[in-house]
């Protein structure tokens, strides 16, 4: 039976689904049909922008972000696909603290779809630092369909994951 790690905390009537996507490789097709578009979001400084554009349209309230970035070691080390972090530093005797983005750069070449949702989930933890229902009412606000994107996510990442695999 296919592990799949992505996906363990849905129902397994809905795991059972995939797995048959899975054998009866239609999984890619299935991706390549719903998000054949690829984004053009590929520098930190557009990054840096695109992220912006959302803050000042959804999240005007929230502290500044003085730094968004593409971390090609995101999801290596950290089993994470975005990070939000804040950098404390000591400035002319004062306490400064810095808000920073990280992205992992498999989302370089990916979806637009899939890079607004990790852009959508950083920010909302501007807002609510738990992953509970306010912090997912404000997703689903930024990005309509946000939990359908957020599956479609994991489930490209399965497949991706099944593509090293075969390759190694």
């Amino acid at each position: 039976m296919q592990h799949l790690k992505y996906l363990s905390a849905y129902p397994a009537a809905l795991q059972e689904k995939v797995r048959r996507l899975i054998a009866e490789e239609k999984l890619a097709a299935y991706l390549a049909d719903k998000y054949p578009r690829r984004h053009s979001v590929q520098t930190d400084r557009a990054l840096y922008e695109y992220v912006a554009e959302f803050k000042r349209e959804f999240v005007r309230n929230g502290p500044s972000i003085d730094k968004v970035l593409y971390d090609s070691k995101l999801d290596v080390l950290r089993h994470a696909l975005g990070l939000h972090t804040t950098i404390s530093r000591v400035q002319g005797g004062k306490l400064k603290a810095k808000k920073e983005i990280r992205i992992a750069s498999l989302f370089k070449d990916g979806a637009p779809e899939f890079l607004q949702m990790i852009v959508v989930h950083e920010l909302a933890h501007l807002k609510e630092s738990d992953h509970n229902k306010a912090f997912y009412r404000l997703c689903e606000f930024m990005q309509p369909g946000y939990h359908q994107t957020e599956f479609d996510l994991r489930l490209y990442l399965t497949h991706r994951d099944l593509v090293r695999e075969r390759s190694a």
